[in-house]
């Protein structure tokens, strides 16, 4: 749904106004905003340029470590050092540095069924409002499942397959990333969780399972950490059993 879905159509005089405000309502896309004359109105650009703000934003901010300490992660970084540099060369958020390998292999449960990831990613914004609300969901459901779960990981400047690393060096049954998404200009918020079983340092994207579209107007935050709970349980049971569970 459109987030200023109670806003009326900029249209002047439309032949079936009901219909266009249904039309506009069903997505985010901007339509039916109006022109004056051969430019945007002043409203819809200034949205526009808000909205773009917001995305940036989401980019190149950091998660708060007080949100980190909160969710009782334990906080490490990708081989890049900075934001710039996890933004310039991508391969270096997909990986870890033996010091980082050494340091969870000391504060992190080894071998668990499952080990959980949450990574910046491209929008910190995404991680900051959906993950409180969906890791307790997940952990709970996980248990629930009696399933054994690992210490909880937060990885700044981190990538979608810096959970092979993680995972292999933890020697886990299955991971999952809960990583923050690249921002558009319908939303900065969005969250996806990827799933691998058997984690092998290096491992393709392609060869992993996503729960995408994690955020107030698509998949609600606790919704998914239901979902991603339900995923894992399969995944597990695939992997004790030598199965290939494909696309959740």
């Amino acid at each position: 749904m459109r987030p200023n879905n109670d806003r009326r159509s900029g249209v002047e005089d439309p032949e079936d106004e009901p219909r266009l405000e249904r039309f506009r309502d069903s997505h985010p896309s901007r339509i039916g905003v109006g022109r004056a004359g051969s430019r945007p109105r002043t409203e819809t650009l200034l949205e526009f340029r808000l909205d773009h703000a917001k995305a940036r934003d989401a980019v190149t901010t950091h998660v708060s470590d007080d949100l980190v300490a909160d969710l009782d992660l334990v906080s490490v970084r990708s081989r890049a050092e900075s934001k710039t540099e996890f933004l310039a060369e991508p391969s270096r958020g997909r990986d870890i540095s033996e010091e980082t390998a050494e340091r969870i292999r000391e504060d992190c449960a080894m071998e668990p069924q499952v080990q959980i990831v949450v990574s910046d990613g491209l929008s910190s914004t995404a991680v900051e409002t959906n993950v409180p609300e969906l890791l307790p969901v997940l952990r709970d459901g996980l248990a629930d499942r009696g399933l054994d779960v690992g210490t909880p990981i937060f990885v700044e400047y981190g990538r979608v397959d810096v959970m092979d690393a993680i995972g292999a060096e933890l020697g886990a049954d299955c991971c999952v990333n809960l990583v923050g998404e690249r921002p558009g200009l319908a939303t900065n918020e969005s969250l996806s969780a990827y799933f691998v079983a058997d984690p092998e340092r290096g491992g393709a994207t392609s060869e992993k399972s996503v729960i995408s579209n994690i955020h107030r107007n698509g998949i609600p935050p606790v919704e998914a950490g239901a979902e991603i709970a339900a995923v894992l349980e399969e995944l597990c049971e695939a992997e004790r059993n030598g199965c290939d569970t494909g696309d959740p």
